[in-house]
C-alpha cells in the first residue's frame, strides 16, 4: 500500500500551477477548491500500487511529474505515460474507489494538489463543466496510451529516448532531469546497454550531459530533432480537446 501524505491549505500559486484545473472558470472551480489540499511529494514516492483503492486524485503542479508503470512478470517496470501539470492521477472518470491497475511513481518532486474521489464525484454531479473537463482529459489520456503503443512498435530506441527526455524537460520547465541510465532503460523497456549507447551518442553530439542520478539536456532543439513526432501529436490533441471545455459563444 502507498502512504497517504498529509496536506496543507492550497496556495494561489499551486492552483495556478495546474493547467488542467485552470481550464475551469472560477464558478465551476468553486465546486472543487474548498476540498483541495496540497502536499509535496519526493522523487521515487509511490502514489498508487496495483490493487490499491484510488481514494484520492492528485494534480501535479509546476515542475512536478509522475509516470504510470506496468510491472511485467519478470519484475521489469515499463513506463506507459507521463503526467505533469497538464493532467491528473486517479479518480477522474471512474465512479468510486476502484483499484489501481498500474503503479504511479513520482519522477520529479514538487507540489501536488489532492482531493478525495468522493469529492470529485460530487463536483461532477453539481457542475456539468467539471464532468466535461475530466471526461475530455480521459480522452487525452487514451490518446497518450494509443500513441505510446504505436511509438514503441515502430520508432527506434534513439527516437524514443529523445522523445521521452524532450517531454520531461517540457513538463518540468528546466533542463535537469532526475533519472539514472538504469531508470531510463527500465522505463523504456530496454536493456541498460542500449540506453547507455544512446546517451553516449547524445553526449558526443553535445545534446546531453550525465551526472550521478541525473541527465542534463544541453540542446533542446537538437534533441527534439532526433525525436519522433509523437509528443507533438499528443500535445496537439490536448490543445484541441481541452481547449473546448466551454461552448463557443455567439
Amino acid at each position: 500500500m502507498s502512504t497517504i501524505p498529509q496536506t496543507s491549505p492550497v496556495s494561489a500559486a499551486s492552483i495556478a500551477g495546474s493547467d488542467l484545473l485552470t481550464a475551469l472558470r472560477q464558478d465551476d472551480f468553486a465546486f472543487i477548491e474548498p476540498r483541495l489540499g496540497e502536499c509535496r511529494l519526493r522523487a521515487g514516492e509511490i502514489i498508487y500500487q496495483p490493487g490499491d483503492n484510488v481514494d484520492y486524485c492528485y494534480f501535479p503542479t509546476g515542475g512536478a511529474m509522475c509516470s504510470y508503470f506496468v510491472e511485467m512478470e519478470d519484475g521489469t517496470a515499463v513506463e506507459t505515460i507521463l503526467v505533469g501539470r497538464e493532467g491528473a492521477l486517479g479518480g477522474i472518470v471512474s465512479h468510486g474507489s476502484l483499484p489501481a491497475y498500474a503503479r504511479a511513481n513520482v519522477l520529479h518532486e514538487g507540489v501536488f494538489l489532492r482531493i478525495a474521489t468522493r469529492d470529485i464525484e460530487a463536483a461532477k454531479e453539481r457542475s456539468p463543466a467539471v464532468a466535461h473537463l475530466f471526461a475530455r482529459y480521459a480522452d487525452c489520456v487514451m490518446a497518450q496510451v494509443f500513441q505510446s503503443i504505436a511509438c514503441n512498435a515502430v520508432h527506434t530506441i534513439e527516437q524514443r529516448a529523445a522523445k521521452w527526455l524532450s517531454a520531461a524537460v517540457d513538463r518540468i520547465g528546466r533542463n535537469d532531469v532526475t533519472m539514472t541510465q538504469e531508470q531510463l532503460a527500465s522505463m523504456m523497456g530496454i536493456g541498460r546497454s542500449y540506453a547507455s549507447r544512446v546517451l553516449q551518442r547524445f553526449k558526443r553530439d553535445g545534446m546531453v550531459r550525465t551526472r550521478r542520478g541525473g541527465i542534463e539536456v544541453l540542446d533542446r532543439e537538437g534533441l527534439k530533432a532526433r525525436a519522433c513526432a509523437c509528443n507533438d501529436q499528443v500535445e496537439g490533441h490536448f490543445r484541441r480537446v481541452l481547449g473546448d471545455v466551454y461552448p463557443k459563444e455567439g
